[in-house]
């Protein structure tokens, strides 16, 4: 197979996969006491944030180095760990949960982040603003990896 050189090309493949793999880590690979620790204050919180962030990006490096050999992606391995790196920074910010619930207050959007919360609902304006968060920087963290040059 050849190797696209095109980054718009490796643009699309890659935010495919890194969002596919976000599912993947935040859903099947996240354990159930981390989803229930990662948002709590102090150093219980943090490790529990930070060991999920852990699983989350090694999914995400793997899927990608998986695509990467059976596509021919091209993709530049200094350029995968940046974007990477975006991808687990902007990931352990929003599961905090405070960073984002305070974003979403500054723009207007702190009554959606607490739609559904008291009454208990699977769905959640919280859960719609981290998810969209995550969805838009696995796109960010895909550009980063596409990009064209040498990183």
């Amino acid at each position: 197979m050849t190797t696209p050189t095109n980054p718009i090309t490796r643009f699309a493949a890659t935010a495919a996969i890194l969002t596919a793999a976000h599912h993947v880590g935040d859903y099947w690979i996240q354990t159930h006491d981390q989803a229930l620790a990662k948002g709590r204050p102090g150093r219980e919180g943090r490790r529990a944030c930070a060991a999920h962030v852990a699983t989350y990006t090694l999914g995400q490096a793997l899927a990608l180095a998986a695509a990467d050999r059976y596509l021919g992606l091209g993709i530049r391995w200094r350029r995968a760990a940046a974007g990477l790196a975006v991808s687990a920074a902007t990931h352990y910010v929003a599961d905090r949960r405070k960073p984002l619930e305070a974003l979403a207050g500054r723009v207007g959007k702190g009554e959606f982040y607490r739609l559904g919360q008291s009454a208990g609902c699977l769905g959640t304006g919280a859960g719609a603003l981290d998810q969209s968060w995550h969805i838009g920087w696995c796109a960010v963290a895909a550009a980063v990896v596409a990009g064209p040059g040498r990183a």
